[in-house]
């Protein structure tokens, strides 16, 4: 899809270090790929088994993963009751929405991501602002333009809900005492300063309430969130017992989705005939696929950052991406995400971790305190995996089809002129039949549609 220049090969080596080995077999008849071919493939499937988060000890817990299920499709987690995790990721559509940018009570700012093989990321988001997939579970929840809702309208729901209140106390125990409507109010939360998205959300509102004397005061320098206000005014260890129904319900959303995998493509019933030397397994990979294959690892080397069994890097790129309606032109990017990863009360070395000091932390213990050292723009390298069934593409959701996406990595027409120092992308000297060839071999990573008995929503 591109060259690249400086980039990648850190990332790319850090994910052949999850990869399978070859198998070292010499071949007894030819294959329709290269040896390189060959060597490269047999490092980029099987997908292994979604790996264990010790920060989250319901993770593998079935009946966490039930519960999780629940939550996923419950509108009760939302301010009007309208919205749920599935609103944006419909089981139905490969858990994305099919929208250029995501709709949750109010317009955002970037393209939904894909669920597939998410207990696989080092960091969530777009922008990485999540370091675990429990804390990413709970950040839409309260995010002001996804679900706007509260920790506190999330322990009143769980508790108001025989089945959700029963699934829980069989994982975490009792929870607090909600019927105490003085200690516990139904709408409470902390509010964070300088959010993006509650900055977002105080724009939608100023431009709603525009020409209302009463609504505009409300926006004055002395004004504070009623949400932060009810939060206030709760005892202290009130807020860490309505935090902490929060934080599991995070944990048992994360244990749902860890089984959103996209496996069993043609590309890996093709990597299993080189392992077996079975000829019709081979043939599942088409010939335009397996040219598109061999340009992939070699002339257009989207290999760089698309790596590995996951087909990404997992770290960040300013890749030009051209410009959309409704998003911003300046979007910081990964630089952002950093600051709100920094700020995030429930990162992976929080008192809210399952494992504050173990392993999963090196990751952020490497971070920089101050600074980014990224440039302006740059977002997370997305898995390849069944991108077929994802569109659109991008961030911001700039392109509606895989041969866009290819034809803008090939040519880089309309590529936005980025500020990075890092010379990443340059255009390529490939053909319409490149092109096409390239595009075959995306979609032979299209997995098995997911289970809908298992992972859909829940007959109640």
């Amino acid at each position: 899809m591109a060259t690249l220049v400086a980039a990648g090969m850190l990332a790319l080596t850090a994910c052949r270090r999850e990869a399978p080995p070859s198998s070292g077999a010499e071949l007894t008849f030819e294959a329709p790929v290269s040896e390189a071919g060959v060597q490269a493939a047999l490092r980029m499937s099987p997908v292994p088994p979604a790996p264990v988060d010790p920060t989250n000890r319901v993770d593998a817990d079935p009946r966490a993963a039930e519960l999780g299920r629940l939550l996923f499709y419950s509108t009760a987690l939302s301010k009007d009751g309208d919205v749920s995790c599935a609103t944006c990721h419909l089981p139905e559509e490969a858990f994305v929405d099919g929208r250029r940018l995501a709709l949750g009570v109010l317009p955002l700012e970037r393209h939904t991501m894909s669920l597939w093989n998410l207990a696989h990321q080092r960091w969530f988001f777009w922008d990485g602002r999540a370091d675990s997939l429990w804390s990413q579970s709970l950040v839409p929840i309260e995010d002001p333009l996804e679900h706007a809702f509260t920790r506190a309208g999330v322990a009143h729901a769980v508790h108001g809900d025989d089945a959700l209140r029963q699934g829980y106390e069989a994982l975490f125990g009792p929870l607090p005492p909600l019927e105490d409507g003085d200690r516990f109010p139904a709408v409470a939360r902390p509010v964070p300063a300088n959010d993006r998205a509650h900055q977002l959300a105080d724009e939608h509102a100023r431009a709603a309430s525009e020409g209302d004397e009463h609504h505009t005061h409300l926006f004055g320098s002395g004004f504070r969130h009623p949400h932060q206000r009810a939060w206030d005014a709760m005892a202290a260890e009130d807020q860490a017992a309505v935090t902490g129904v929060f934080v599991n319900v995070g944990k048992a959303l994360a244990a749902f989705q860890r089984q959103i995998e996209s496996r069993d493509a043609p590309f890996d019933r093709f990597v299993e005939g080189l392992r077996e030397q079975d000829a019709d397994k081979l043939a599942s990979l088409d010939p335009a696929a397996a040219r598109g294959f061999e340009l992939f690892i070699g002339e257009a080397r989207c290999i760089s950052c698309h790596g590995g069994p996951l087909f990404t890097d997992l770290e960040f790129h300013d890749t030009g991406v051209p410009e959309v309606p409704g998003a911003p032109v300046d979007d910081p990017g990964r630089s952002r995400g950093l600051e709100a990863l920094r700020a995030s009360e429930f990162g992976v070395r929080s008192a809210w971790s399952d494992d504050p000091e173990g392993p999963a932390g090196v990751k952020v213990d490497f971070l920089p305190s101050t600074g980014h050292g990224h440039g302006p723009g740059e977002f997370k390298t997305p898995s390849l995996r069944s991108v077929a069934t994802t569109a659109p593409y991008m961030h911001n959701g700039a392109f509606q089809t895989l041969e866009e996406v290819v034809s803008f990595y090939v040519t880089r027409e309309g590529a936005r002129q980025t500020g990075t120092t890092e010379k990443i992308l340059v255009p390529l000297d490939l053909t319409a039949e490149d092109e096409a060839d390239l595009v075959a071999f995306l979609r032979s990573l299209t997995g098995s549609p997911p289970d809908l008995a298992r992972l859909g929503a829940p007959n109640r």
